[in-house]
């Protein structure tokens, strides 16, 4: 049994080594070693998350002699949880992949961190350190992107307090590359788009029916060279804004960006966003709202197309990700859309939306100006299995207009669409208090 143990082992990464030890050690040791300190509660966390796509013009339509893709991607998580009241930490490491992309025999170091960070709380003040996710609002600036098998994080020192009424946090982050001494702090091929961070965030959580948020956001990218280095800052500041009144749910937000881009232009964008949720009966459910992104207008000296950063743009501008998710131009973007959600028992989950595309600035197409971009229709069905299980799969369409194979290429004369079916299996393996 462990000469097994011992080829198993030697056979892993070196992650994987860590992640093994700590377990073993946790649940095997005596508890009076392990927990010493103060005590608190220990919990082991996994998730399995294989998803089939076909693939058939998403992301970059089809042209004419392109060829469908079908695969099927999985993300592999265990995560490492420990809480006293005052000390919390989280450890996470995930390893992602194409069925079919690794050797039999790997001894490849892919196994990566999603999660490392270190958190003390006192009252109801907290500063948290390290690798982690950062997500605010509806996702639409700051956003965790769990769509994507990878999702998203930042290194970053995250301080302030939270209260029932009143949450203010203050996240700061400095990113380099490592270099010898005596070569300075030029910002070249990171891995985060930014050099710097700073964002203020502020939620008035004060009434059963209304909330409240203010962000403000700087960000600093990496601009000359390592002779001349410049930083270029950016702003990015905005409300975000919820009412329900009974049955019906109201959204709002609105951001506005000034200073310069990445690219050392003076920036002036803004954005709008507003949906209405109304719920008939308990099983049935429709919503209408708008997305209006400001796009690069060219006659003026600022650039004035908005940038909605890192948020999880496929939750709001569409499943086939053609807009954000992916580049597009900088033409903006108008999205209006209505989606009808059905729950027929208490599991099951059907959403059908609609959107109808347009650019905000013209595209030209044969000498003409246009803006319409088309439609397309999301169908997403989920069904939670058990609690720690969840099935879910979905199946899109674009119709697509001259000006939207004019920006993102392809051919309306291929059919564009998209499908998924996705297990995701994430249960709490193990959890005990000391």
């Amino acid at each position: 049994m462990r000469k097994l143990i011992n080829f198993q082992l030697y056979n892993t990464t070196i992650m994987r080594k860590i992640y093994i030890f700590i377990i073993a050690l946790l649940l095997l040791a005596p508890e009076n070693v392990v927990f010493a300190q103060e005590g608190g509660e220990f919990s082991v966390k996994a998730q399995v998350r294989p998803r089939y796509e076909y693939n058939h013009g998403g992301i970059l339509p089809l042209r004419e002699k392109d060829d469908p893709i079908s695969f099927i991607s999985n993300r592999a998580r265990l995560s490492l949880g420990y809480d006293n009241g005052f000390l919390s930490m989280g450890l996470s490491g995930q390893d992602i992949s194409v069925w079919g992309q690794k050797p039999q025999i790997d001894n490849a170091a892919n196994f990566t961190l999603n999660e490392a960070w270190v958190k003390l709380t006192n009252n109801d003040w907290f500063l948290q350190l390290g690798r982690q996710s950062l997500s605010y609002d509806d996702d639409r600036i700051l956003g965790t992107l769990d769509w994507h098998q990878a999702g998203r994080w930042h290194d970053a020192l995250r301080m302030g307090f939270d209260k029932k009424e009143h949450r203010l946090h203050l996240i700061l982050a400095y990113n380099q590359t490592p270099k010898s001494p005596r070569q300075g702090s030029f910002y070249e091929f990171g891995g985060q788009p930014y050099k710097l961070m700073q964002t203020f965030h502020y939620l008035y959580n004060g009434t059963e029916n209304l909330t409240a948020s203010f962000l403000l956001m700087n960000l600093g990218f990496q601009g000359g060279d390592e002779v001349k280095p410049s930083i270029n800052q950016m702003q990015t500041v905005g409300t975000h804004l919820t009412y329900n009144l009974n049955a019906l749910g109201l959204t709002g937000s609105l951001y506005y960006q000034m200073g310069k881009t990445a690219t050392e232009l003076d920036l002036s964008a803004y954005m709008i966003a507003l949906k209405g949720q109304y719920k008939f009966t308990p099983t049935f459910s429709a919503a209408l709202g708008i997305d209006y992104l400001s796009g690069d207008d060219h006659t003026n000296k600022k650039f004035t197309a908005f940038n909605p950063l890192y948020g999880t743009h496929h939750k709001f501008y569409g499943a086939m990700d053609y807009f954000y998710a992916s580049p597009f131009g900088n033409y903006g973007l108008v999205d209006i859309y209505g989606s009808l959600i059905f729950k027929p028992d208490n599991k099951l989950t059907i959403d059908l939306t609609y959107h109808n595309f347009s650019t905000q600035q013209p595209v030209k197409v044969n000498g003409d100006e246009k803006n319409g971009l088309g439609s397309e229709i999301d169908l997403t069905v989920t069904y939670p299995i058990r609690p720690y299980i969840t099935l879910q799969g979905g199946y899109s369409m674009m119709f697509g207009t001259d000006a939207f194979f004019t920006i993102k290429g392809g051919t309306k004369d291929r059919m564009q669409n998209w499908m998924f079916v996705t297990l995701n299996v994430n249960p709490t393996i193990f959890k005990a208090k000391f």
